[in-house]
């Protein structure tokens, strides 16, 4: 038996946690971005960091980077929750559910790791494409043995 009994359902738990790290890039974003976020105008961030002429390039790079990984998680987010709900209700086997949510769950950390921190070198920008694939593929299969199961 390894760490985490497989056969117990963790999906669920695995909702907020997802919501949680599409959400973080976000935060770290106005983090970074000190007094050019407002929050009575926080979809602004964009246009007041490109004001800021006191900013560092690298910095307003990062911080447009994390906005666009958080807006990038919430856009998948809404399908992942809702192929969890389908396989549970489907009775999709729960160590099955449990692998695939964990690699959403991880594709997702990789993601915003391979976004926010290394592509500042273009180079790895199939890397960022083919994790967010791989987050993709494990909610499309949740789906698709949720529907082989009805």
């Amino acid at each position: 038996m390894g760490l985490i009994d497989l056969s117990q359902n963790y999906s669920f738990y695995a909702l907020p946690l997802a919501w949680f790290i599409s959400f973080a890039p976000g935060v770290y974003s106005k983090a970074l971005a000190g007094k050019n976020y407002d929050i009575a105008n926080p979809r602004a961030l964009a246009e007041n960091v490109q004001k800021d002429e006191k900013l560092p390039k690298e910095i307003k790079a990062k911080i447009l980077r994390c906005e666009a990984a958080a807006a990038n998680g919430q856009d998948t987010l809404s399908l992942f929750i809702a192929s969890v709900i389908a396989a549970n209700y489907a009775g999709v086997p729960v160590e099955t559910i449990n692998k695939l949510v964990a690699l959403y769950l991880s594709s997702r950390v990789a993601f915003n790791f391979t976004y926010i921190f290394l592509q500042s070198n273009p180079s790895f920008a199939p890397v960022r494409s083919l994790i967010w694939n791989v987050g993709i593929v494990s909610w499309v299969t949740l789906f698709v043995k949720a529907g082989n199961r009805l």
